[in-house]
């Protein structure tokens, strides 16, 4: 065995060089701003595998406050792991295939398995031109690509054609797992602040726990073919894996081996992604987790997330009693997918001033934000008609589709800006009223 995560300095943050358990108790002294070889579609897998992670080591070995030595992340992180005393789960490579390996079900024999060269390629991330994020090009990739890899992969990925299933915690296999949280400010800014976002979240899902119930971390249990888990034997904040991957060293390097599956990893007939997913927003009548569109996070999407009615928002995009006395940004991450390809990676952060925080999911804003989106409107159709008109020389019954047809650059050049503007304009009048 070899690239041990719980002894090892593999990831490397702004404040140096960590192991796993070394990571979490950094971030639980609030010395972690960042984590420099991260690609920004890893941060929300990342975010959310360490807070998944988190609560579960603490909530297994019956701790209710975050260590802040690594020593005592390591016992917990070994709780979850006790079948395995050697530790391969935690270990890069464990070259006994029959056992697990970080974030790598064990292989159950007689599978095909293929070559992948770099931690890029073994991503989740495809585009159809190529062009969003550029693959295989991490020639020289340390254990940490691999490991955000890793995370991206097993955590987020979608339907990748024949035997290539995706994660549980997504509407269908060309949807995506969002991601709507809100997060601490870093001090005077409107940047996120890494470690007081992990924490607030792990402290607000260990507030509820009683307990592991079920299976915790995926790549432990045994995959024999055509077998999925059951979405009833896992506990409710459950790391998934929804790929065979197996890392090897071959001619001093590392490099993945890649196999097909003949039936999901969880059983999801029926869940439509309602999992439980503390990040998700579920809608209420069809009770489907949310899909990003190919738009992104426009003010018209994030109007409906929050101000709809039609959407239940999960329990980390709602600020409790303490955080309604502090600015906090609503962040919106996701990746747009589609059959074969992806719109990309959309991130969104909107800050909310102190005065706001506490009205922001009250009654005022809906009222508020639909007037809003009325005047945006209004001014989009003066703008459309009043253009159309001039290319047609000022003369109305003259304006047909090709007048209207040149007025597009200017009404897009307008939306974009209206949805720059939005948030800030909500605040603003519901700070005057």
């Amino acid at each position: 065995m070899t690239l041990d995560l719980l002894h090892d300095a593999l990831i490397q943050t702004d404040r140096g060089w960590h192991s796993l358990p070394g990571v979490l108790a950094a971030m639980a002294r609030g010395e972690v701003a960042g984590f420099p070889a991260q690609r920004p579609h890893q941060r929300p897998a990342w975010h959310m595998f360490l807070v998944q992670l988190g609560v579960m080591a603490l909530d297994r070995v019956g701790l209710t406050d975050l260590p802040q030595a690594e020593d005592g992340w390591r016992a917990a992180l070994r709780g979850l792991t006790a079948d395995f005393p050697q530790d391969e789960p935690w270990h890069l490579v464990c070259p006994d295939r029959n056992r697990p390996a970080f974030l790598q079900p064990p292989d159950p024999g007689g599978l095909k398995w293929s070559d992948v060269a770099t931690p890029d390629a073994l991503d989740m991330l495809i585009t159809s031109r190529n062009h969003d994020v550029k693959r295989e090009i991490a020639q020289d990739a340390a254990p940490q690509d691999w490991i955000f890899a890793l995370v991206s992969l097993q955590t987020m990925e979608g339907l990748g054609g024949r035997a290539n299933y995706g994660i549980a915690r997504m509407n269908g296999g060309y949807s995506s797992r969002a991601m709507i949280a809100l997060v601490p400010a870093a001090s005077r800014s409107s940047q996120i602040d890494p470690s007081a976002w992990w924490q607030r979240d792990v402290q607000r899902l260990l507030s509820g726990r009683t307990g592991i119930h079920g299976s915790a971390l995926l790549w432990l249990e045994p995959w024999p073919e055509g077998r999925s888990l059951s979405f009833q034997a896992l506990d409710p904040l459950f790391i998934e894996v929804c790929r065979r991957v197996r890392l090897i060293e071959a001619s001093g390097r590392f490099i993945a081996e890649r196999g097909t599956s003949m039936a999901p990893r969880i059983a999801t007939e029926g869940l439509k992604g309602n999992t439980g997913d503390p990040w998700a927003p579920i809608h209420r009548t069809a009770g489907h987790s949310f899909s990003l569109g190919e738009r992104g996070w426009t003010h018209e999407t994030l109007v409906d997330l929050l101000y709809s009615g039609n959407w239940k928002l999960p329990d980390l995009a709602v600020a409790d009693s303490v955080e309604r006395e502090e600015p906090v940004i609503l962040l919106a991450e996701a990746i747009s997918r589609g059959q074969g390809k992806t719109g990309g990676f959309h991130s969104r952060l909107v800050p909310v001033p102190k005065a706001m925080v506490a009205e922001m999911f009250g009654e005022r804003p809906v009222a508020v934000s639909d007037g809003i989106l009325k005047d945006i409107a209004a001014i989009e159709q003066a703008l459309r008609n009043g253009l159309a008109t001039a290319a047609a020389g000022g003369d109305r019954d003259k304006v047909g589709k090709p007048h209207y047809a040149r007025s597009l650059p200017a009404r897009e050049t307008f939306r974009l800006e209206a949805d720059r503007m939005f948030f800030p304009e909500l605040w603003a009048r519901m700070t005057a009223r």
